[in-house]
């Protein structure tokens, strides 16, 4: 199992819109996610600076590649693209991150 993590921006004054948003994850996407190999994902929100900082267990057989293509992903996407910092085609603007230390 792989431990990842990353960081995305949230457009400042949108905090309660996203939390809103993520309370009520659509049930398709919530079981797209898991079926690709995500498990244990979690967002948490830096308020000072707006920065989410993510979190996920992928499985050995999880394919990055999988996800940004499904219209599922594509239409969460655009659902999410008025609150966050975005690239051109929706997707958040990420920045992944380096494990530096780790215990179990």
């Amino acid at each position: 199992m792989k431990r990842n993590a990353f960081t995305m921006k949230l457009i400042k004054g949108y905090e309660q819109e996203y939390k809103k948003r993520h309370d009520e994850i659509w049930p398709e996407l919530s079981a797209l996610l898991s079926e690709t190999g995500i498990s244990e994902y979690s967002i948490f929100l830096d308020e000072a600076s707006s920065t989410l900082f993510a979190f996920q267990k992928l499985n050995e057989s999880f394919d990055e590649a999988l996800l940004p293509n499904h219209p599922i992903v594509k239409k969460w996407w655009a659902y999410m693209a008025d609150i966050m910092e975005t690239n051109n085609d929706n997707s958040p603007k990420s920045k992944d991150l380096t494990e530096v230390f780790y215990m179990d």
